[in-house]
């Protein structure tokens, strides 16, 4: 997956949040998205993302403008925020399944899918617990594989 933005500026009120940055994350490379509180960081990743757009310039995913289609943006992406909204009654393995549906996952594919990041996540121990019940640290990984 690839992401470009270009000139891209977001404003509250008269004060800019994010003022013409550009920049190009290709795929296959690792990036760490680092700055001082109120630097835009996390205005930037909810433009990316497509949950809130930008006053000026182009954001594109796979060279996709995040705008012209933010639906099919949003099924590429997957999105951890800092404090992950989780459903501490469920079971790991039924909201993993769960997340995979909303996300449009052909359901004869979720649950290779779940499988899949389970594994990849180190969750595989903590799968058949409920979310609450774990630490953490659990906690972020069930984020993670469900993103």
């Amino acid at each position: 997956m690839s992401i470009k933005l270009e000139n891209v500026t977001r404003l509250y009120g008269d004060r800019p949040a994010v003022d013409g940055i550009s920049f190009e994350v290709k795929t296959g490379e690792i990036v760490g998205f680092l700055g001082p509180n109120g630097a835009g960081k996390t205005t930037t990743m909810k433009m990316i993302t497509g949950y809130l757009a930008p006053n000026s310039g182009r954001v594109s995913i796979n060279g996709i403008p995040v705008w012209d289609d933010p639906q099919k943006v949003k099924l590429m992406t997957g999105y951890l925020p800092e404090n992950n909204p989780l459903y501490l009654d469920m079971y790991v393995t039924d909201y993993l399944e769960y997340v995979a549906a909303l996300q449009q996952v052909p359901k004869e594919k979720i649950d290779g899918r779940v499988r899949e990041m389970v594994a990849v996540c180190g969750i595989d121990r903590e799968k058949h617990k409920k979310i609450g019940e774990l630490s953490k640290g659990y906690r972020q990984r069930v984020g993670l594989a469900q993103a």
